[in-house]
């Protein structure tokens, strides 16, 4: 699998850009990815904050992950124009029957592919071998585009749930057998 999609990330926006990830709990058919693609591309061509055009950018990556991002400082961002991003993303969730505002469900790459695991699983998925602390996680609390560059896809052990009560230990304990 691919993994290199920071080369489609905007160059020319400001590394202290907002960034939103919305994750799907499966991936988009090729039909449902190309409606999204123009859902996405019209949502941003009238993205306005106060009456201002807000400079921003949308992107379906990976085929499951919805990321959105703006420039705050050509154009600020504001809570109707956040809503308005909002809405939208309820709308793709209605029309393509999918959750896209589920907290607990954890993206992987596994075999290639990339895999949902519910947070209520993770420890079974690490002590049956399913993941370990080397594979790649979808850190989707970034906020900025310099974070979603550096550390939307790391490591398990790098990644906020290495410090959480649950799994830390057995995260260190496997770190340190492999």
């Amino acid at each position: 699998m691919n993994t290199d999609y920071k080369e489609h990330l905007p160059a020319d926006f400001s590394n202290d850009s907002r960034v939103w990830i919305y994750q799907s709990n499966r991936l988009f058919t090729l039909h449902e990815a190309f409606q999204i693609e123009d859902i996405l591309k019209k949502f941003v061509s009238e993205w306005h904050s106060h009456g201002t055009p807000v400079t921003g950018y949308a992107n379906l990556f990976f085929g499951q992950f919805i990321v959105l991002i703006a420039d705050e400082t050509r154009s600020g961002v504001s809570g109707c124009s956040t809503d308005s991003s909002v809405r939208m993303m309820k709308d793709i969730e209605q029309l393509f029957n999918v959750h896209l505002f589920d907290r607990l469900l954890l993206g992987f790459i596994v075999k290639e592919r990339v895999q949902m695991i519910p947070i209520s699983q993770l420890k079974y998925a690490l002590e049956n071998n399913f993941i370990e602390p080397s594979t790649l996680y979808f850190n989707n609390t970034v906020l900025d585009l310099s974070q979603l560059r550096e550390k939307w896809l790391i490591p398990l052990k790098e990644s906020w749930l290495a410090t959480d009560q649950r799994f830390s230990a057995m995260l260190t304990e496997r770190s340190e057998v492999n």
